[in-house]
């Protein structure tokens, strides 16, 4: 509602200041500094002053008494040396509220989100989380304001994490493929644990014995080609721990569209048509001397940011890395090895271009599950299936939800668009990017985390899941809500085991999700048990809290004998008019009617912590109305209906809040 009387007081100045001065100039809105001075304030008279060789003032008063009407506007002041103040019809606002559609208007125009994206190799930690929540929120947030959105989760089943941990099975284990079937279909094994134990193990090793490292290349090759034992073990391995990450993400309320796999990407020749591609735009050159001598490069000069060419130390995806120096990486980026492998950067290019359907190909597709609200997720596949499914790709914009050490690739993606003319394309690939997830020391200590007596003084503590340093997602997971159980077994010792433990991992997923989001995605998260469990301060539990009251205020009426007013007949024009002269209830309103631009700023300056902020604040509000007024006991009929109203108006807003976050609103707490 409010980003609407924004846009209609905006047009409207807009239109009389073209019209009276015959100037075009932009409408800046700001908020004023007092509650006093109205709800929008407009600095249009500076802005017309130069141009009309007029006192600011002057123009403003001009202004305010020429305008005469604005639905949904009460009046429009002069004020200060070149402002226009705005206030609103209060009454007209509340019942605007009242009636908004709960449904958002559809557009046309399909936007992708790429995010999750864990390389198949072994268990999901910590900071996959921090990815997973992130886009998954993103997605929310556009859907909300009615944008068609595709959630695609890419699966790396051909690169170098996956290579690794099948060299280990043929080389370090001899397993055959059969063995390690069995390995993987062994529920007591945790197959993505004994992974991730194994990819320690294999990384170390290469560092202390240089011959052993053939083993990554003679691997990779056999699984781009898709021969042979190691061909098999990777398709085992990769198919299972996706099962095992796709069952860690529906934990904290995240889902997928479809599953994009890179070994289409090859064995559908989508590589091969962008090589040909790059290579008859010159975008790609084959270097026959020096350290890339054998490859097939990209010219530096077709990055947008050469500094990251140079200074970034992940220089293949997803943590891959190839040996190659900072200088070499200056000049040039490895689009193709001198062995033939493609790296993770040239594959990535031929994805985009298939999000943007420029690549004149498509994957097959099957269906991988459907999950309790009749949801199916696809993978994609390189034969034709009896049952093609939806069209996927073809996306107008495309979020590449990947951590900050991956600007550069972002940037070689991008640059490889642009030189393939793909300009808007290349604009509309947008890298929403994000820093680190470590721990707190406390939170190392609950973990069973031995540190020095130096890291005990850090902020935070980095982990490594190549030295199996790292923090398994399950893990965490489990120990939230062991530790949300015993607060719930406390409070509610009438109900049952099975459903204190249900409540204890909404609240568990509640603190988890909030405390992912409530940081900007620019700062280093240090996560810590206590500090996110908590039900007091800035958590997501608290804001559980919240919509948890407004619902027993609501209850507690129907326990009464009473049922719910009918607002729409109850509280009229003259009605709101009359109850919202209190201040305090109109800034209430105010404040508790901002989702939607808050949602959209949001999305505008690409930062979920905004809505996280806005959460919270909205629970503050709420809290602080709920302490100060005695709703079921007011005496005075029409204040008691309106204050259930604004009771029933916060829950729902709450709720609403909670779910764009991908956040559960626990029935009690």
């Amino acid at each position: 509602m409010f980003p609407e009387l924004e846009e209609r007081v905006r047009d409207a100045i807009s239109a009389h200041v073209e019209t009276h001065y015959g100037v075009s100039v932009e409408i800046v809105i700001e908020k004023p500094p007092k509650p006093e001075f109205g709800e929008l304030a407009i600095p249009v008279g500076f802005a017309l002053a130069k141009s009309l060789k007029r006192s600011p003032r002057g123009i403003v008063e001009e202004i305010s008494e020429s305008i005469t009407s604005i639905p949904g506007v009460e009046s429009i002041e002069p004020a200060g040396a070149g402002y226009v103040n705005v206030r609103l019809d209060r009454a007209a606002y509340a019942q605007a509220v009242r009636t908004l559609p709960k449904e958002t208007t559809a557009s046309s125009e399909k936007i992708i989100v790429e995010h999750t994206n864990i390389n198949p190799n072994k268990a999901a930690h910590i900071g996959h989380l921090r990815n997973a929540v992130l886009g998954d929120t993103l997605v929310r947030m556009l859907r909300a304001l009615g944008y068609e959105v595709e959630i695609q989760n890419y699966i790396d089943n051909t690169g170098v994490q996956v290579a690794d941990v099948v060299a280990a099975f043929h080389y370090l284990e001899q397993k055959t493929p059969a063995e390690v079937k069995i390995l993987a279909d062994d529920p007591d094994t945790q197959f993505d644990y004994y992974c991730w134990d194994l990819y320690a193990r294999v990384s170390q090793l290469y560092e202390k014995d240089d011959s052993t490292r053939s083993w990554r290349s003679e691997t990779l090759q056999a699984i781009e080609a898709g021969e042979g034992l190691q061909s098999k073990i990777a398709d085992i391995v990769s198919n299972a721990i996706v099962n095992n990450h796709l069952k860690t993400m529906r934990r904290i309320c995240v889902n997928y569209d479809v599953l994009p796999r890179e070994s289409e990407i090859l064995h559908l020749e989508f590589w091969s048509s962008a090589f040909e591609l790059l290579k008859e735009k010159d975008a790609i050159y084959f270097e026959d001397q020096g350290k890339n001598k054998g490859c097939w490069v990209m010219p530096v000069e077709l990055f947008k940011t050469k500094e990251l060419a140079k200074s970034n130390e992940v220089i293949q995806g997803n943590n891959e890395t190839s040996g190659i120096s900072s200088d070499t990486r200056e000049e040039s980026k490895v689009i193709v090895r001198s062995d033939g492998t493609v790296t993770y950067v040239g594959k990535d290019i031929a994805y985009q271009l298939w999000k943007f359907g420029l690549l004149g190909k498509d994957f097959y597709y099957q269906p991988l599950f459907t999950d309790s609200k009749k949801h199916t997720v696809w993978v994609s596949s390189s034969k034709p299936t009896d049952n093609p499914g939806p069209k996927f790709g073809s996306g107008r914009k495309v979020y590449n939800v990947i951590d900050v050490r991956q600007s550069y690739l972002q940037d070689v993606v991008s640059g490889g668009l642009r030189a393939l003319g793909f300009e808007q394309e290349a604009k509309d690939s947008i890298h929403f990017s994000y820093e680190m997830v470590a721990l707190s020391p406390r939170c190392c200590t609950e973990l069973g985390i031995e540190l020095s007596e130096e890291d005990r003084r850090r902020p935070h503590v980095e982990v490594s899941g190549r030295k199996g340093l790292g923090v398994k997602a399950d893990d965490l997971i489990n120990i939230l809500i062991e530790n949300a159980l015993e607060e719930v077994q406390i409070r509610h010792t009438e109900v049952s085991e099975k459903k204190q433990r249900a409540i204890a991992t909404e609240i568990a997923i509640g603190a988890l999700r909030y405390f992912m989001l409530k940081f900007t995605r620019t700062s280093v998260i240090a996560f810590d048990f206590q500090e996110a469990l908590s039900f007091e301060g800035e958590t997501g539990p608290y804001i559980q809290y919240a919509a948890v009251r407004a619902r027993n205020i609501l209850r507690k009426l129907v326990d009464r004998g009473e049922t719910l007013p009918d607002f729409e007949t109850e509280l009229d024009m003259a009605a709101f008019r009359r109850q919202l002269k209190v201040e305090d209830f109109w800034q209430i309103l105010l404040a508790a009617s901002k989702r939607g631009s808050t949602i959209e700023k949001s999305i505008t300056v690409g930062e979920p912590a905004q809505l996280a902020r806005f959460g919270f604040h909205l629970a503050q509000t709420f809290n602080n109305f709920y302490h100060c007024y005695h709703i079921l006991n007011e005496k005075d009929p029409e204040r008691r209906i309106f204050l259930l109203w604004m009771t029933q108006f916060f829950l729902q807003e709450l709720e609403q809040v909670l779910d764009t976050m991908g956040i559960p609103a626990p029935e009690v707490m």
